[in-house]
């Protein structure tokens, strides 16, 4: 693994990681606390942020993990836990503290769902209605009409290829969705005109991208993920042998998909000034520029869902 898949691993999966090493701190704490009153109260923390990070289900199952360590050493060194005289208060005291655990961990995860699926909802409505907007820009268009859903379905496609996450997912689904979504203010005379461009009318029509960005910014933290992904989706991709820009300026992974999704469907559909590409030399010319102007891994992943799609004709 090298230097930049161990990056995408940590940040993949790094509100798993965070609680695990909470829980091994709690854990740990366990061996070397003698309160016992303390020790319960610390388990709270990583069944806390499970919960608020992941969910109600992880939540919940980090407060089992945290109920059978705590058992695991009661059964080891009983004198720590139990005393001699109040056994029967220990035991109910370890009772109550498990049942409020777990409580806890499905109070929280129940919130944090209800939030999730609020903003999931609002982001829908967003989504929609740029969707019928952009819809509407392609009408004008026959040579462009579904480019959009044609990108946004490949873009979803490839991520889950690449075996990202479902939150991933959907941001790369909404991004290759709406990535053209700055055209709405740039002049369809300019956007229909089949060749010949001028230089202020190839810089006018350069200007989307940024003007998408701005489009999506409006709309608040909904689309916040979106938004860089939009941004740098028509950036050249470079190898970290040739990259000479600064970490915080590469290109965002999901970028890197819709780039392809988005250059696969321009090739293969016909032009005013060209006729489309057969999809087998579109696959070859985003082969050849793997590694320059394309992300190899993501080529890689295309490849893979091309050919579960030419399986399944």
């Amino acid at each position: 693994m090298n230097v930049e898949e161990f990056k995408q691993f940590i940040l993949k999966y790094f509100e798993k990681i965070l609680v695990g090493h909470i829980l091994l701190i709690a854990f740990f704490g366990t061996y070397f606390i003698e309160e016992k009153s303390i020790i319960l109260n610390f388990y709270y923390l990583p069944v806390l942020v499970a919960s608020y990070l992941l969910g109600r289900r992880m939540g919940l199952l980090t407060a089992v993990l945290s109920i059978l360590a705590v058992l695991l050493f009661a059964l080891i060194f009983p004198e720590r836990f139990f005393g001699s005289r109040q056994i029967l208060h220990d035991y109910a005291l370890l009772s109550s503290w498990a049942g409020f655990l777990i409580l806890a961990s499905i109070v929280v995860g129940t919130l944090y769902e209800l939030s999730e699926r609020r903003m999931l909802d609002l982001r829908k409505a967003y989504i929609g209605i740029l969707e019928i907007l952009s819809k509407y820009l392609e009408s004008t268009d026959r040579y462009t009409k579904g480019h959009s859903l044609r990108v946004s379905e490949l873009s979803q496609e490839i991520a889950i290829a690449m075996g990202l996450q479902k939150v991933e997912v959907e941001n790369i689904r909404a991004a290759g969705l709406l990535h053209d979504i700055g055209k709405i203010e740039i002049s369809g005379e300019v956007l229909r005109k089949a060749a010949d461009l001028s230089p202020e009318e190839r810089a006018l029509i350069d200007t989307h991208v940024a003007k998408g960005g701005n489009i999506l910014s409006s709309v608040g933290a909904v689309l916040k993920e979106v938004v860089p992904i939009v941004l740098a989706h028509h950036k050249y991709f470079m190898s970290d042998f040739k990259a000479k820009a600064d970490e915080k300026t590469k290109i965002p992974l999901g970028a890197r998909i819709v780039a392809v999704a988005d250059s696969f469907d321009a090739m293969v559909t016909d032009r005013p000034y060209r006729k489309g590409m057969p999809p087998w030399e579109a696959l070859e010319e985003l082969t050849a520029k793997a590694g320059t102007q394309f992300d190899p891994h993501v080529v890689e992943a295309f490849k893979r869902v091309i050919a579960e799609k030419m399986e399944k004709v």
